[in-house]
């Protein structure tokens, strides 16, 4: 009898003990790794997207004096005139000592004085580094409307980026992708192969351009082929026909002997 009794208690013992187990764990969540086991993902650099109208009360503002270059103006810094060099990027030149005028670099030049026409004050954000070994400032500039004229001038293929020397990269990786849109339409200083170099521009790329041109304009002219075709600054393959505005100052670039040709050739009607 006492062997039963015995037995009963020690099953109801490890039945509550069983019980209590199953409610532990039914009340206890699981919460996951702890902090030491768990993997922060690197955030990915932001880009700012191309076309970006951008908040110019975060960048400081001076008197705009010049404009001297593509890349190049003068403003009132500390009470004394300074240049300031655009950053990361270069223009054609228009007047290097030893460059003399390169070309697109006036096309260049009058696009950044068409962008900052009519302001007195131009808008400055500064990288790391505020000076260049030519004691220059060195700044990304925006106009009032909150255009950045990097930005406009590598959209226009009037521009390269270059110069690109640490600290001073913050807005690299926003205008090579700018540059390379320009370079898949063709535009501008990527309209002539190999006139963009590591080093700068090759002037003689464009005169073997116009060789080559001059020599297929020779031979439709020769034929009595009318139609000129041009390509303007932005890069646009444009042809004009006898009696049409500017049909007799247009340079030709390439003659043409129908418009269904000039068409074929990836050119298009003036409007005028």
């Amino acid at each position: 009898m006492k062997k039963w009794i015995m037995y009963l208690l020690s099953l109801t013992i490890l039945l509550g003990a069983c019980s209590s187990i199953d409610e532990l764990v039914e009340e206890t969540p699981f919460t996951g790794p702890t902090e030491e086991t768990q993997q922060t993902e690197k955030e990915p650099t932001k880009v700012t997207s191309p076309g970006t109208i951008h908040d110019i009360s975060k960048f400081e503002e001076f008197p705009l004096v010049s404009v001297i270059d593509g890349d190049t103006i003068k403003i009132k810094y500390n009470g004394a005139n300074e240049n300031v060099r655009f950053l990361l990027v270069d223009t054609p030149e228009t007047n290097h000592p030893k460059l003399g005028v390169q070309p697109f670099g006036q096309e260049a030049k009058d696009f950044t004085k068409q962008l900052l026409e009519g302001q007195d004050t131009v808008f400055l954000e500064f990288d790391v580094s505020y000076r260049d070994k030519y004691n220059r400032l060195l700044a990304y500039i925006y106009t009032a409307d909150g255009k950045s004229v990097q930005e406009e001038l590598l959209k226009e293929g009037l521009a390269r980026v270059a110069y690109i020397y640490a600290p001073n990269t913050m807005h690299v990786d926003w205008f090579e992708s700018i540059q390379k849109s320009a370079q898949q339409k063709a535009v501008g200083i990527w309209s002539v192969e190999n006139y963009v170099t590591d080093r700068g521009y090759d002037k003689e790329a464009i005169e073997e351009s116009e060789k080559v041109t001059e020599t297929d304009s020779t031979k439709n002219n020769d034929a009595g082929c009318t139609i000129k075709g041009n390509i303007n600054s932005k890069g646009e393959k444009i042809y004009h026909t006898p009696g049409q505005q500017y049909y007799e100052m247009t340079i030709a670039e390439e003659m043409f002997c129908s418009k269904e040709e000039a068409e074929a050739a990836g050119f298009r009607g003036t409007k005028r």
